[in-house]
């Protein structure tokens, strides 16, 4: 199990960091897991939480993966963009309250300018969904999030 407070893994701030922990971690994959709970951000009238949230789920495991990475390295944790997903397929329509979930994302392809895909699984009791994740992360995440975009650039 790892230790490391969610918070300095994830760019994620209070309510939005949905997995509960870090299982284990290595070089080549990370497992988190999370129990559904009433009462968050995205549940449902009945507390249930619905697949698609499965999505983030996967995308929050990648980004503690590479959180974890850069813990082990002595840096801080960076900035990642999700930028989109292919082949999600879940058995369920929701995840039912208490249910236990566990996710395991895999980088498949990574690339020095910052681009990866993720393959992930979440599977819990009676769940079953993956996914395969292209995500982002700027070499200079400060700068990127500072750059002018086309409404601040000047005009002739």
């Amino acid at each position: 199990m790892i230790t490391w407070p969610l918070a300095e893994l994830l760019p994620h701030a209070g309510d939005m960091i949905l997995i509960d922990q870090v299982e284990s971690f290595d070089e080549d994959q990370v497992h988190t897991r999370l129990t559904v709970r009433p009462g968050g951000l995205f549940n449902r009238a009945d507390g249930s939480l619905p697949a698609w949230i499965g999505i983030e789920l996967m995308a929050q495991s990648a980004a503690a993966f590479a959180g974890c990475r850069a813990r082990a390295q002595g840096k801080p944790a960076a900035l990642g963009l999700l930028l989109g997903t292919r082949k999600f397929a879940c058995n369920v329509e929701c995840f039912p309250v208490g249910a236990e979930l566990h996710i395991h994302a895999r980088p498949s392809l990574e690339d020095d300018n910052g681009m990866a895909v993720f393959e992930c699984e979440l599977h819990g009791p009676g769940i079953q969904a993956t996914a395969r994740l292209n995500v982002f992360s700027p070499p200079q995440d400060a700068s990127y999030l500072t750059e002018a975009g086309p409404e601040d650039s000047p005009h002739d």
